[in-house]
């Protein structure tokens, strides 16, 4: 999921502060935190105009937020004011808006809303290799998000291209331990897992979990995430007292995550 940056000179440094600050929080997985700062931001950019697109970038870093906490009713709501900010300036083209459109396409496909999720993903992907070209990281994200669309349905056969799609557009993109190519390679390690290719699963659960901490730190969140879906799948092959280090060691992560942020 993508939270939005806003280049250009600030007459309200404390709004560039609160969403610097807040975008920081989200990275780190520390999610209070960057509810409480974007909630701040948002409020000063609701001063500056409803045609000011810092109010549209806080809308959607809110949202952001909202959704993973799985508010989702919230999330909606803020995201579309977001797209309304865009349109009414004007800028239905804005690279902004291709992303909130995958984000707003990523909220449906979690409430399984998913010829809704399909659409926007489309729109979002198509406007994105319109803005910045065919070898974006931006494009690689879209082919992602479309491709566990596809996943989430079972249509495993028309998922797995643009797995394979994202993951070279990063490496075109020289960006291949980027911490979107972990996300990309565990989505392809559970397709793999859900066609019992537990050889090919195990070598990517292997490689997502390596950028993960290569780019993220060994104690974020989504390290925890990459190390449990690969001791499922452990599990699942019998391979018990493997999977239960996997296991302590994403608790590990966890415990230490929650005691920082109470």
């Amino acid at each position: 999921m993508r939270s939005l940056s806003f280049r250009g000179a600030f007459p309200n440094g404390n709004w560039n502060a609160h969403k610097s600050a807040g975008t920081r929080a989200y990275k780190e997985g520390n999610y209070a935190e960057a509810e409480e700062q974007f909630s701040v931001a948002l409020k000063q950019a609701e001063d500056l105009g409803t045609e000011d697109l810092r109010l549209g970038t806080s809308l959607n870093n809110l949202a952001l937020v909202y959704k993973v906490q799985r508010k989702f009713g919230k999330a909606e709501i803020l995201f579309r004011r977001a797209l309304r900010i865009y349109k009414k300036a004007q800028r239905p083209q804005h690279r902004h808006v291709a992303s909130i459109l995958n984000n707003l396409a990523s909220l449906y496909r979690m409430q399984r809303r998913y010829v809704d999720a399909e659409r926007l993903y489309k729109r979002a992907l198509s406007l994105w290799q319109k803005i910045v070209g065919p070898d974006h990281p931006n494009v690689a994200n879209g082919l992602n998000s479309l491709a566990e669309l596809y996943r989430a349905q079972k249509k495993l056969d028309a998922a797995e291209p643009l797995f394979k799609r994202a993951l070279r557009t990063y490496k075109r993109a020289q960006q291949p331990q980027h911490p979107h190519v972990a996300t990309i390679l565990a989505n392809l390690a559970a397709l793999y897992r859900s066609q019992h290719k537990y050889e090919d699963a195990e070598r990517i659960y292997r490689r997502a979990v390596a950028v993960a901490e290569s780019a993220l730190g060994n104690q974020h969140p989504k390290v925890a995430d990459s190390l449990e879906a690969y001791a499922d799948m452990l599990n699942e092959t019998n391979r018990q007292e493997r999977a239960q280090e996997l296991s302590l060691r994403a608790n590990a992560i966890r415990t230490a995550k929650f005691y920082s942020t109470t």
